[in-house]
């Protein structure tokens, strides 16, 4: 193909739909625009007076535009009507492939974006980071820093540290080190390596080292001190009392070696990799990078937004969401009310033909020989012409062939009035003519479609619905496009997704019939009957068919030849699709009407040679050419290379898509280069149609003796507000529009208001064009609804009058009538987009997007612009394709400015700006850009971009005001209120405890077990299953006091009484026998759970910690991990010389022990009991010998516990009540436990449920762990289980153990999945305890089934509880936590007056029980400042009851139901942790509320978790997907977050599954993943700073 055309081929011409758009850039900030316009375009403005002017415009700009000398801004044009001359060096051919980029410079305009960015230039924002694997590229130099600023000049190479300050204007990205940047690329992690050690004293502060190199980065990073500035300001409240080992408070052990104290999901990330940290007032260690960024998103976030939010108030529960209220300043209509518009009278012509038929069936018999259609190869060379005879010929055999030889089962296929489907390719338009006519001759109704590619093209499924619903049952095709066609294993044509079963029908010569002499196709007289029905997508993407009548189709004709002076035998050029549209109205209908030339000129020819259609110009000498903008454009690229073409011949050069408003830059540029080729200005005639309305108006060829063309220069800020108000010169958005003509001959125009009654507008309003005439479409096949809508508009005046009988049609372009009646389009419908009020053209925006530098940035100029409905508005997005070699710098720094550009000269915020790859948008049928289905994709999250740039910070103005705390009632006119509202006080207990039984005479569990062991030696009391269901160990009463007996011995002579001891064994009898041991030799035990082999460097540090801080003098455990704790690889983790004394219980010596120890009181300490709570704070609790014998006294009669009952427990035995579950109840009530250790199920997932159903198990405890364990390992195998008998309907109850609201979702699948293996639905329930008081809540045998109630979300914010009804919108379900528990009372209380509530208001649960825990054990002496957690009084009403503070928020509400002593029941309600609240916009949310929204999202986030950061929201979420999609989840993340709970997520992290930790009850451990995230140890995908 030579040289040049290899050039053209590397930018086909596919996706050109909006890049000329580039062209003028719609604001079209021609030299005219910037009010020029009145220069006439031979030069009458003189060079000195323009450039003065010029000057004068941009005055207040130029000094800004960076590193520009003023004087070279103003460039040499002199003519004004010009705006995109090229430049005109001499360009050889190889660099064709850049030409593409230079046709775009609208000069003006561009300078306009650039002054409107001057203005932003401070501006910095946080660059998003990404995970190297995400990153397009690979190579070393083309991954840029991850926040030094890209080097423009000294190509990749990294600039000195001296010259960051001077880089680029975002340098306020903290730099880290330079050598941490390599280091990065190399490991290609992300936590950086500069060394830093840190250790860590139990008692004091950490002392931090840090090498001078991140020093010196960190100096050189501003944000860095002003965070630390910032964070002395913040105070972070730490509101739990025991040590904090998230790193929160001074005393804590810092990150570089952070105890990690849950078991972590999945393969820990390294979390010990020792990052350079720098600590701020606060005690917080901020890793320089991300909070560095943070710190730059509050700082962007602190400036002012532009609409001032008003003051709206908040009604008692609802918030109300911000009604914008209209400006008072902004423009209003001042105009008359218009008048409809005529158009000149339809003339009379003698002869006209009666039908289109008609029309045919004369040429065909009278001309045979007269040339119809011409069609070209891709070579541009004529293929084919067919003539008015042949056509006339060819189109009756196809009519007759099938009427008359298609059947099923004896009956015709086919009958007058069927619809076909018409399915031809854009290079075949012979074949797609006689199919055309051959339908019409035939009387059928044909549907031209697209030819399907693939079996899943962008919006092929809603064409499928439109073939359906017209009842399509053959398509009509070429040999050649039904060979293409994907076929099915049968070799059939496959069917495409959506679409109704079709025979495809080839209607080539050989499979057509000459019909007999005496067979005549009818032709009548042109009807209302249906002609054709042409497809039109919709906005939304649904396609609707809009049927042509055969009166309308041939009005229509009549009216374009009178419009046009249409004449026998022209020859016109025809570029545009001939099957829908002015392709179909000019090149198939109207010439074959007036025995007309056409020569087609297919798409795919215009891809290869943009200049095939001038070519074809000169060479016919075509009077008439019908293109798009686009063909003018890309003419121009290409014309330098032709010197001996004429367009002399033209008189006129239809503009199809005149009402576009980049066409005026591509009319005014081809006539300003063509103009020299023999083309007159006058014969460009810009048209405005729509699908339904057809061809509403067209600028006359120049005999007509028009007046001239028209221009308006329009002010945008007016056009959003639907007013016309020419532009004053000063403002920089403008909109120049030409005009479209004038109405078509026969026609009523007129402009209504776009929403609501059809007002007739004003003269100076923007409103919807509708038209009145017989030449438009009919309707919308099949939908009466709609069609009644556009079809039948009645306008009526001010005073509602109907402005006749006629209905209208509505075109769905918005325009208005100017001077001298001539219509001007400003935007379609398809593309308005009303934000906050006001309208914005989606083509406006595309325009204003590609004048911003680089230009070339955008791959082809591909963007889509649409808007998304997000909390009670429209929000603005931007998807535009990135050129394969952008590098993540130029990206950012590419979308930064086009917000600003966006901001600036429209005045509207970007809510998101998405890249995508090069050639990865759905395609439309000429290679456009597919908006609807890029908006389903963008929602979906299926678009898959490779950067986005979220700023609802700035575009959301809509939210609810912040909470104002009201102030607080006093406490007796609460008691007042409550009693004269008669309100009861919230308040429950459980049952008395009982008359003393048989063992409790004991007050020492100790003297139980001596007890049991005489009393029952043989009475089997545990029983432990390992992985494959076998047992692995079992004891009974005697056996597990004698092994009690060698410890204790082991003890007594090297301890003294009182010595707290460790207790390190993994689940199991050793476990067991070494605590009663130690309450045997009068010590106290700590059970600790031992290190991961696999994970030392985290589970390690928690074991040292709680070793540390329960002051244990020795350390009990099993030989193997004795080895372990003294290992190499532990000591990578602590100091192992700082181990207390550590004995091994294996090989005891067998001593009967002297002397038991006797405890002087009951109220002596027991045992601690250790746990790390989901804040990350680690608290010991002190449990006495009397809080633990009424624990179990309490859960004996709850569960009726008897030595005859079998229990099954699959909990970890460390802490709460698992502990004491595991190790103290058998004792106590004698009953035998089956112990499943939770670990065993990752290696057999049914261990569990067989267990249960093997020993016939009633009561069962579990975790949420190990129950979505079982709901997503065993989901798909419950019929494999009922093979191998597993059978659970003898569980009465299941409860599961939790210190959190439950989770209704997962008890529920749960209940669902196993109701196969007859698990009854009532049997699941949930538990509830905490560390005041590990055991508040359980279920037990008897009592009514837990209850659920709804409550508004909403509310709850607000701390209310208000009941709503089940499905709701903002309902939340919550369950009841089980029954209170023997002997516990519970109350709810204000958490800031400390009073009582009434029934059903939200407070924090206070406690008060005999097991409760006497208190915290610090290390500390910090009893003093938590006391009140253990014991509190109320502030008014009963004073005098000891309670203890839960910290958990909830309710209590009296229900209908009665409990076991006949009283009404109370049920207990846990909404969640006080800790674990985020405070909010005044507001109090519960974690699990927004990760249970963002989690429903998208089926692609398997977790999530969020926290807050210096008040920004935090969302983290894992991807379990491919990396491709992270990026789809940042934008519903922040909808669904707005949406249902009224907040701006201001950080999206998207992580690998496994990464967010949870402890040993499955709970999440958000402070870990905190600080995790601020010392840059996540290894994200992607992180994304919402704006």
């Amino acid at each position: 193909m030579g040289k040049q055309g290899r050039g053209l081929e590397v930018k086909p011409i596919e996706d050109l739909q909006p890049s000329f758009t580039l062209m003028s850039s719609n604001i079209s900030l021609t030299s005219a625009g910037i009010g020029l316009s009145n220069a006439a375009p031979n030069g009458d403005i003189t060079q000195k007076g323009y450039e003065k002017k010029r000057g004068k415009l941009l005055a207040p700009y130029i000094p800004q535009i960076q590193g520009v000398d003023p004087s070279l801004q103003i460039d040499n044009r002199i003519q004004a009507s010009t705006q995109a001359v090229l430049p005109g060096s001499k360009h050889n051919k190889s660099r064709a492939a850049n030409t593409r980029d230079e046709r775009f410079r609208s000069d003006l305009h561009t300078e306009a974006v650039q002054a409107a960015l001057a203005k932003y230039k401070e501006r910095k924002m946080p660059m998003p980071s990404k995970r190297r694997s995400v990153l397009v590229q690979s190579s070393v130099e083309a991954c840029t820093p991850p926040d030094t600023s890209s080097a423009s000049e000294d190509e990749g190479s990294l600039r000195r540290q001296g010259r960051l300050a001077t880089s680029t204007p975002y340098q306020g990205h903290g730099h880290p080190a330079v050598e941490h940047w390599f280091n990065r690329v190399i490991q290609g992690s992300s936590t950086s390596s500069s060394a830093s050690s840190t250790s860590s004293h139990p008692g004091g502060r950490s002392v931090t080292t840090t090498n001078t190199t991140a020093h010196a980065a960190l100096n050189a990073n501003a944000a860095a001190t002003a965070l630390a500035d910032l964070m002395a300001h913040t105070q972070l409240d730490n509101h739990s009392a025991p040590p904090d080992v998230t790193g929160l408070s001074e005393r804590s052990s810092i990150h570089a070696e952070r105890p990690q104290v849950a078991s972590v999901r999945g393969i820990s990330r390294g979390y010990n990799h020792h990052t350079s940290v720098m600590e701020t007032a606060d005690g917080v260690p901020v890793n320089s990078r991300v909070s560095s960024k943070i710190q730059q998103l509050l700082n962007t976030l602190k400036r002012p937004k532009r609409p001032p939010l008003r003051e709206f108030f908040v009604d008692d529960f609802e918030e109300l969401l911000d009604v914008m209220q209209p400006d008072p300043n902004q423009p209003k209509p001042e105009g008359q009310h218009m008048s409809p518009l005529e158009g000149e009278p339809l003339g009379v012509v003698t002869n006209w033909p009666p039908s289109l038929s008609a029309a045919l069936q004369r040429w065909g018999t009278t001309q045979p020989k007269s040339p119809c259609l011409t069609a070209l190869d891709n070579a541009g060379k004529p293929v084919y012409t067919l003539t008015y005879g042949k056509l006339w010929t060819r189109s009756q055999k196809l009519a007759y062939t099938l009427l008359n030889k298609l059947s099923t089962r004896n009956e015709p296929l086919l009958m007058p009035g069927d619809r076909v489907a018409l399915v031809f390719p854009n290079n075949d338009p012979v074949m797609f003519m006689v199919a055309f006519y051959g339908c019409l001759l035939a009387e059928l109704v044909p549907v031209p479609i697209e030819v399907p590619l693939t079996r899943k093209d962008a919006g092929s499924q809603q064409i499928g619905f439109l073939l359906g619903s017209c009842g399509v049952t053959l398509a009509l095709t070429t040999d050649a496009c039904q060979k293409g066609l994907p076929k099915a294993q049968t070799g059939e044509v496959a069917t495409f997704k959506g679409w109704p079963r079709l025979l495809w029908f080839v209607t080539d010569g050989k499979h057509v019939v000459k019909p007999p002499k005496d067979w005549h196709p009818p032709i009548r007289e042109a009807s209302n009957d249906i002609a054709y029905i042409e497809y039109k997508t919709s906005k939304e993407g649904s396609t609707m068919g809009i049927t042509v009548s055969n009166s309308a189709m041939l009005a229509h004709c009549h009216a374009l030849t009178q419009a046009c002076g249409y004449t026998e035998s022209e020859t016109i050029t025809n570029v545009l699709d001939f099957k829908r549209e002015a392709g179909l109205w000019h090149g198939v209908l109207t010439s074959v009407m007036n025995r007309m030339h056409v020569i087609s000129i297919p798409y795919s020819l215009m891809k290869v040679n943009p200049l095939s259609w001038i070519q074809k110009v000169h060479s016919y000498k075509a009077r008439v050419a019908v293109v798009k903008s686009r063909d003018m454009h890309w003419s121009l690229l290409a014309q330098r290379d032709q010197r001996d073409i004429s367009l002399s011949s033209l008189r006129m050069l239809i503009v199809a898509d005149g009402a576009n408003p980049w066409s005026i830059s591509s009319c005014d540029a081809f006539l300003n280069v063509f103009q020299a080729r023999g083309l007159r200005p006058e014969v460009i005639c810009p048209c405005a149609s729509s699908s339904e309305a057809m061809t509403v108006a067209i600028r006359r060829p120049p005999e007509m003796g028009v007046p001239p063309p028209g221009k308006a220069v329009l002010s945008m800020g007016g056009l959003s507000h639907s007013v016309i108000r020419v532009d004053t010169e000063e403002k920089l958005s403008v909109l120049t529009v030409q005009d479209v003509g004038q109405v078509m001959p026969g026609a009523l125009v007129c402009v209504v208001r776009v929403e609501g009654t059809p007002y007739l507008c004003q003269t100076d309003e923007v409103g919807e064009i509708c038209i009145s005439s017989g030449t438009t479409g009919v309707a919308y096949y099949g939908l009466p609804g709609m069609t009644k809508n556009i079809f039948e508009t009645i306008p009526v005046t001010s005073s509602r009058v109907p402005i006749g009988d006629k209905p209208f049609t509505r075109t769905s372009l918005l325009g208005f009538v100017g001077p001298d009646s001539l219509m001007f389009v400003v935007g379609k419908m398809d593309g308005l987009m009303v934000v906050s009020g006001r309208r914005h053209n989606a083509d406006d925006v595309v325009a204003t997007a590609l004048a911003v530098e680089p230009m070339k940035f955008v791959y082809r100029g591909r963007i889509a612009v649409f808007s998304v409905s997000v909390l009670h508005d429209e929000r603005i997005v931007v998807v535009a394709e990135q050129r394969p070699d952008a590098s993540e710098e130029d990206s950012f720094q590419w979308m930064s400015r086009v917000l600003q550009a966006i901001d600036s000269i429209h005045q509207v915020g970007v809510y998101c700006l998405a890249l995508v790859p090069a050639n990865t948008l759905p395609k439309a049928p000429l290679g456009g850009i597919h908006i609807s289905e890029t908006k389903q994709r963008f929602l979906e999250g299926a678009l898959h971009p490779c950067n986005v740039l979220m700023c609802p910070h700035t575009c959301v103005t809509n939210l609810p005001k912040p909470r104002q705390k009201q102030p607080e009632v006093g406490p007796a006119s609460m008691i007042v209120g409550n009693l004269v509202a008669g309100k009861r006080i919230a308040q429950a207990c459980g049952r008395d405890v009982a008359q003393l039984e048989d063992n409790d005479q004991f007050l020492y569990i100790q003297d139980v077990l001596q007890w049991r062991a005489q009393a029952t030696p043989d009475h089997p009391l545990f029983l432990v299953l390992n992985a494959k269901g076998t047992v692995a160990s079992t004891a009974s009463c005697l056996q597990l006091h004698k092994r009690a007996e060698r410890v204790a011995v082991a003890l007594m002579g090297r301890l003294n009484t009182g010595d707290h001891v460790a207790l390190v064994y993994p689940p199991g009898i050793d476990l067991i026998a070494t605590f009663y041991g130690c309450l045997y030799a009068g010590c106290v035990p700590v059970t600790v759970r031992p290190p991961h082999p696999q994970n030392l460097a985290t589970t390690l540090p928690t074991v040292k910690m709680i070793v540390e801080v329960s002051k244990s003098v020795c350390i009990l455990t099993t030989q193997a991990i004795m080895k372990l704790l003294k290992s190499k690889e532990a000591a990578a983790a602590v100091d192992i010389k700082s181990w207390p004394m550590v004995l091994d219980t294996d090989d005891l010596p067998r001593k009967k022990s002297p002397q038991m120890y006797k405890p002087p009181t009951p109220e002596m300490l027991a045992y601690l009991d250790f746990s790390v709570s989901t804040t990350g704070i680690l608290a010991g609790v002190k449990m006495s010998h009397a809080a633990t014998s009424a624990l179990c006294r309490s859960i004996k009669l709850q569960c009726e516990l008897y030595p005859s009952r079998q229990i099954a427990i699959c909990l970890d035995p460390y802490c709460g009540l698992g502990f004491a579950l595991w190790c103290l109840c058998s004792v106590y009530s004698g009953h035998q436990s089956i112990l499943v250790p939770p670990l065993e199920l990752e290696s057999n997932a049914s261990l569990w449920l067989a267990a249960v159903s093997q020993y016939k198990v009633r009561v069962t405890f579990c975790s949420y762990s190990v129950m979505e364990m079982c709901t997503k390992g065993l989901g798909s195998q419950t019929e494999a289980l009922r093979l191998r008998n597993v059978n659970l309907s003898c569980v009465r109850t299941c409860m599961v153990v939790a210190e959190e609201r439950p989770r209704i979702a997962l008890t529920q699948s749960f209940s669902k999945i196993f109701k196969d293996l007859g698990l009854s639905p009532r049997a699941v329930s949930t538990t509830f305890g905490c560390r005041v008081n590990v055991a508040i809540c359980l279920q037990g045998t008897a009592g009514p089934d837990p209850t659920t109630v709804y409550v508004d979300m909403r509310a709850l914010r607000h701390d209310r509880v208000r009941l709503v009804e089940r499905g709701s919108p903002h309902s939340l379900p919550l369950m009841e936590s089980g029954k209170i528990l023997p002997g516990v009372k519970v109350i709810i209380a204000n958490t800031e007056t400390k009073g009582p509530l009434g029934d059903s208001h939200l407070g924090e649960i206070w406690v008060s029980s005999p097991h409760n825990a006497t208190g915290y054990y610090t290390v500390y002496g910090e009893e003093a400042l938590h006391a009140d957690h253990f014991n509190t009084k109320l502030s008014f009403g009963d004073t005098q009851t000891v309670w203890a503070r839960t910290g958990y928020l909830g309710f209590l509400r009296r229900t209908e139901l009665t409990d076991a002593s006949g009283e009404r029941h109370d049920a207990l309600y846990v909404v969640g942790s006080l800790d674990e609240t985020l405070e909010l916009r005044g507001m109090r949310y519960h974690p699990i509320d927004i990760e249970t929204s963002v989690i429903r999202s998208h089926k692609s986030i398997a977790e999530c978790a969020v926290f807050t950061w210096t008040n920004l929201l935090v969302v983290v979420v894992e991807l379990e997907g491919s990396e491709q999609e992270a990026l789809d989840l940042v934008a519903l993340v922040t909808n669904v977050v707005l949406e249902e709970h009224y907040l701006i997520v201001g950080v999206v992290v998207v992580v690998d599954p496994g990464v967010i930790p949870i402890n040993s009850r499955g709970e999440k451990q958000r402070m870990h993943l905190r600080d995790g995230f601020l010392a840059d140890q996540l290894d994200p995908i992607y992180v994304a700073y919402n704006m």
